[in-house]
């Protein structure tokens, strides 16, 4: 059996919700309660209604799920109407929709232009585990790091997304999974036994999430709201390649989990992998993660690193990154690599992988060696890109892919 007749490919299905002039209205979705109450306020809606207005919104769509103001039962017709005349609750366009034989689901989203934009793709990946169902989200159209083993940073960087794109991620996931109460999953759907499919969410999508501080944050404490989605902080990682002055910020100001995109030990080495590292040496980012707010054992930092045959691999490496981590509440997470065409990195040979992997872990750090999933709908890190950008179909089926997983607590 090929890889192709392992996997489920759904062609374009179109806009999820919403009129065809969805994208001309602006959306409530994304919006504080102050700002969507000073939305309705402009519209005319009476001072008077606003708090219960908006406390009825928030219900409809972020606990109900509804995606069509004509659904809102307890909201007057002519309500209805006002809100329709004026704004939007549409989920995006889904371009395409892919199913890996292991229950990994992959997402090609389009957003309409926005001023003199043009419309843009991103992809979204949900993975289904033992316990939990993990949504990695992107944060930008494209990327700017161009790290030189991640294929998503060979392209160009677009614009940033909005809170309102990244929270519709979330919400059309658990559109699509059957998530929200009265709603049920597509026939077959690998996901969790019990509780939420989607239960942990990943800031690891294309782009660098610090360098959209501002509408990452509103998006994930809406995600995190507990009158509304309701996932819990310490089911919500964000991960970044190093932007210092934002890591202090993100355990402040928003209070999730933090992972490092780190690969490498030697400034010079990381320099070439992370070129960010340039700008942000290994030594402020130690230090920055060492006063990451509210480390501890209980909600320790998660170090990413891609093994590359013979480039950052040797037990010489190993000891580096102890020594570099000693004294930070940490779990090193190993990704094997996955190769793309024209890049000048191998994936490390297993054994040393292992060896690698028990050194950390005798020296008391967890370091579990990342699972394939969905290598056959490329839906692995540093392989997310958007339509205009992928290669052949046939090129994208030969590779290696690693899933995001195990990330965030179980509780």
């Amino acid at each position: 059996m090929s890889v192709m007749d392992a996997m489920t490919v759904t062609k374009p299905l179109g806009a999820a919700t919403g009129s065809a002039d969805a994208g001309l209205k602006p959306s409530l979705i994304g919006l504080s309660r102050e700002e969507m109450g000073a939305a309705l306020r402009e519209k005319g809606v009476p001072e008077k209604q606003i708090k219960m207005r908006v406390a009825q919104l928030w219900n409809w769509i972020y606990v109900r799920g509804v995606s069509d103001f004509d659904h809102m039962a307890n909201i007057s017709k002519d309500m209805r109407e006002t809100l329709k005349k004026h704004f939007t609750i549409a989920r995006p366009e889904i371009v395409e929709e892919q199913v890996s034989n292991d229950g990994t689901r992959k997402w090609l989203l389009r957003f309409p232009a926005r001023g003199a934009g043009r419309p843009v793709e991103i992809e979204a990946v949900y993975i289904p585990e033992e316990g939990r169902g993990t949504l990695c989200i992107s944060s930008q159209v494209g990327c700017t790091l161009t790290c030189s083993f991640c294929h998503t940073g060979t392209q160009r960087l677009v614009r940033n997304l909005t809170a309102e794109e990244i929270l519709s991620q979330l919400l059309l996931a658990r559109d699509r999974l059957g998530d929200f109460p009265d709603r049920e999953a597509p026939q077959g759907t690998i996901m969790p036994a019990e509780g939420r499919k989607v239960s942990n969410i990943v800031m690891m999508g294309m782009g660098e999430p610090l360098y959209n501080f501002d509408s990452v944050k509103q998006a994930l404490l809406i995600a995190t709201d507990g009158d509304g989605l309701s996932l819990s902080k310490r089911r919500v990682t964000l991960s970044t390649s190093g932007v210092v002055p934002e890591i202090f910020r993100t355990g402040d100001e928003i209070g999730v989990m933090l992972a490092i995109s780190l690969h490498a030990v030697r400034d010079d080495l990381r320099d070439i992998l992370v070129p960010i590292n340039k700008k942000y040496p290994l030594k402020e980012l130690i230090d920055a993660c060492r006063k990451y707010p509210g480390l501890s054992n209980a909600r320790r930092i998660t170090f990413e690193y891609v093994m590359l045959k013979d480039v950052n691999d040797s037990l010489e490496d190993a000891k580096g990154l102890i020594q570099l981590l000693k004294g930070v509440p940490a779990k090193i997470n190993l990704i094997p690599f996955n190769p793309w065409p024209g890049t000048n990195y191998q994936c490390s040979d297993w054994a040393q992988i292992e060896k690698f992997a028990d050194f950390i872990n005798s020296a008391g750090y967890a370091s579990p060696i990342r699972t394939p999933r969905g290598r056959d709908i490329l839906a692995a890190c540093g392989q997310l890109k958007s339509e205009s950008e992928r290669m052949r179909k046939t090129e994208r089926l030969a590779f290696e892919a690693m899933m995001i997983a195990n990330h965030g607590a179980d509780d």
